[in-house]
């Protein structure tokens, strides 16, 4: 391409074709440490690529501070962050590309629009000190968090910029007499020990962050730094107009002494004490006119003041929609770039509905185990949600939410859901080797069994396989708890066991090999444990859904174990199709309906991915971080995050649709250690949290949860 002027501050007289095998497609904006280009990656993955300025790539300790900022980037990388996808400090232009997030800064989003409202203001906050939460978590203090290094995006905010970050053990120092930060919102520590400097300091510029936030101001105020710092260190924080409910975690956060301030887990506990209005719902634009293929693509229409809702492929409510022009900002080392964005206010509370019948369905939760609350773990069968917590089973009616029968076992622990095999629910207890068989409309006990040794079970339809350490599966009866066979299996050591209800004509049992260069893939009728079909596919996969006789998997790196493709084989035809993904996805767990298979990684990157097209048709970065295995129906892609949120995605133009509010429990970080996936039923979602609740939602319009 034809090198591109810039007019920036300390911008190159030429700009790079390319970073890597990146070609930087045009400038986004410059600062004082380096220039960001927009670019793209060979798959069309739209990228924001810093590029560091020729008088500094000769510079070591710039070059040090490169180094630790992009190793800083990467260890924090994910659901409040722009995940880094490359970077190559050793250039002769050092450089870094991270995904191109769409979402004005905060420092815009006020100068537009003026302080926020309360109820938007608690959930940045809370957003906030989530974001701070996972990247002191990893080791690492952000020393300059302020409004420009926040991003609006569409789920929740990003925290971005790592140029002065750096690890709590870093042996890497400032110069002498430098100071290292953005005066109003460093704290006291900074100006006196900067050296000492830990998670705290990121807390204070959290509060001054909050008053900018509420106020449009900072907590100290001058045109002069130096007046600003005396401020910080000596003065009290001026919180006029912050909101009285907020005002004292606010004056918390803004202590002199690191120690007095709060911790990130501290903040969302009292936030969620604060009122009960609270979500995280902020950032969410409302519906948005329908557009078909890769919305990234998609140049943004110029935003209306007010309009009705667009076109979906399906009819929905209408919504009356509030936009707002905006900005894409990436403020990478101080640089900026801007192009439009649409950016809603969030939908209307729905019209009451004077025709609703004494049936119809209300959303509900409920919480059957209120000691030691822990998530439960769910399944739909026989017109009832079966459920477990700890040592206790119970049913729900899925219209009400009632209480239809409980079944208590002392000491057990149940580590995954029930499932209705056999006509039974079936209860394993964590170490897979005792099942109990319930009566699913009294909870009564109807068999029991001690299970032989083994290496990995699944229910597939009436029936529990079972795969020793030999190889050998066995097959016993869901309904009578006996053993109907037994046989070894070819190919395999130990076979992983997978059953997918779309297709329950077959289980399938895997084996890779040692170097994961391969992987035997074996089709089995769970009744008999005759073989339908038996092949070695390329790579180590695992299988992930079945579909019209075709089964997915994903492919993952043989060394690092991150999922870099999805692949679909059709025994039919004995064809295998494989869409590689753009950058590997870390502990992926995928959904597949309708022919795609969404993927969601632990950083809370969500794909779609249609085998059918072959290609990834839209991509989208969460703010869950380890959230559940996705489930989809024809409008929305849903998933639960560890804090007790729902999640809803539109499946045609990657969207967040809605998400329910956080649902907190009252173990240590309040959060899900693992999280099960919710459950689709009659247009209805159903899913649980860590506070103990169970709880419905209509799947016809997430935006009103």
């Amino acid at each position: 391409m034809t090198p591109q002027r810039n007019t920036g501050a300390g911008a190159e007289a030429e700009l790079p074709e390319y970073a890597g095998h990146y070609r930087l497609e045009s400038c986004l904006g410059s600062g004082g440490m380096g220039v960001v280009h927009l670019a793209r990656s060979t798959s069309g993955l739209k990228l924001a690529v810093k590029v560091v300025h020729a008088e500094f790539s000769k510079d070591r300790e710039f070059r040090g501070r490169f180094r630790q900022e992009v190793a800083a980037a990467r260890k924090v990388s994910g659901a409040f962050t722009a995940s880094v996808v490359d970077a190559d400090p050793e250039a002769a232009r050092p450089w870094m590309a991270t995904l191109f997030i769409p979402g004005p800064t905060l420092a815009e989003h006020v100068k537009r629009n003026g302080p926020m409202p309360p109820a938007q203001l608690r959930r940045l906050m809370a957003g906030l000190a989530e974001a701070l939460r996972d990247i002191h978590r990893v080791g690492v203090v952000h020393r300059d968090l302020k409004p420009s290094n926040v991003l609006l995006a569409e789920d929740g905010p990003k925290v971005i910029d790592f140029g002065i970050s750096r690890p709590k053990d870093s042996e890497l120092r400032t110069e002498t007499g430098k100071l290292i930060g953005t005066p109003p919102f460093m704290a006291p520590e900074q100006f006196r020990r900067p050296r000492e400097v830990g998670p705290a300091a990121d807390i204070f510029a959290l509060g001054s962050v909050l008053v900018h936030a509420a106020t449009g101001r900072g907590p100290f105020d001058s045109d002069s730094p130096y007046v600003v710092a005396y401020q910080v260190v000596h003065d009290e924080p001026d919180l006029t107009d912050v909101p009285e409910e907020l005002a004292p975690l606010v004056l918390r956060c803004l202590a002199k002494e690191p120690e007095d301030r709060p911790t990130p887990d501290e903040m969302m506990r009292e936030l969620r004490s604060l009122s009960a209005s609270y979500d995280t719902q902020a950032f969410i634009p409302a519906q948005r006119t329908g557009v078909t293929g890769d919305s990234s693509d998609m140049p943004m229409p110029e935003p209306p003041k007010e309009k009705e809702s667009g076109r979906r492929r399906r009819p929905r409510l209408s919504r009356r929609v509030a936009l707002a022009t905006g900005a894409v900002v990436l403020a990478l080392g101080g640089v900026a770039a801007f192009v439009r964005w649409g950016a809603g206010s969030g939908p209307e509370q729905r019209e009451s509905n004077s025709g609703t019948t004494a049936t119809a369905f209300a959303a509900w939760q409920a919480n059957p185990v209120t000691k030691g609350a822990a998530t439960p773990q769910c399944a739909t069968g026989d017109g009832k949600l079966f459920c477990t917590e700890t040592s206790v089973a119970f049913a729900l009616d899925p219209v009400t939410g009632a209480v239809l029968w409980r079944h208590s076992v002392a000491d057990a622990q149940w580590s995954r859901p029930p499932v209705l095999s056999g006509g039974l629910v079936q209860l394993v207890t964590d170490k897979a080797r005792h099942v109990t068989a319930l009566d699913p409309d009294s909870g009564r006990s109807r068999w029991q069994r001690e299970l032989p040794e083994n290496r990995g079970m699944k229910y597939a339809g009436d029936m529990l396989l079972l795969a020793r350490a030999d190889g050998t599966v066995t097959g016993v009866d869901s309904a009578t708890g006996t053993t109907e066979w037994s046989r070894p299996t070819e190919g395999h050591g130990t076979p992983r066991i997978d059953f997918f209800p779309s297709d329950p004509s077959a289980a399938y049992l895997t084996s890779s090999s040692a170097d994961g260069a391969g992987t035997q893939v074996t089709a089995v009728d769970p009744a008999t444990g005759d073989v339908r079909w038996d092949t070695p596919l390329h790579g180590l996969l695992r299988p992930v859904g079945a579909q019209d006789g075709a089964v997915f998997l994903l492919a993952a790196d043989p060394v690092y174990g991150d999922t870099s493709a999805v692949v679909r084989y059709t025994p039919g035809s004995g064809t295998t199709r494989r869409v590689k993904l753009p950058a590997p996805r870390s502990d992926a767990q995928a959904g597949v309906h309708d022919g795609v298979v969404y993927v969601l990684a632990a950083t809370g990157s969500l794909d779609a991915v249609d085998l059918d097209a072959g290609r990834r048709t839209w991509h989208l970065e969460t703010s869950v971080s380890r959230g559940s295995a996705p489930v989809a129906d024809d409008r929305h892609v849903y998933f639960s995050a560890a804090d007790g949120r729902l999640m809803a995605v539109d499946t045609h133009d990657g969207k967040v649709a809605g998400q329910t509010s956080p649902r907190f429990g009252t173990a240590s970080g309040g959060v899900a250690t693992s999280v099960p996936a919710p459950l689709i039923l009659a247009a209805h979602v159903y899913a649980s949290a860590p506070d103990g609740t169970v709880f419905a939602v209509d799947a016809e319009d997430p935006a009103a949860w």
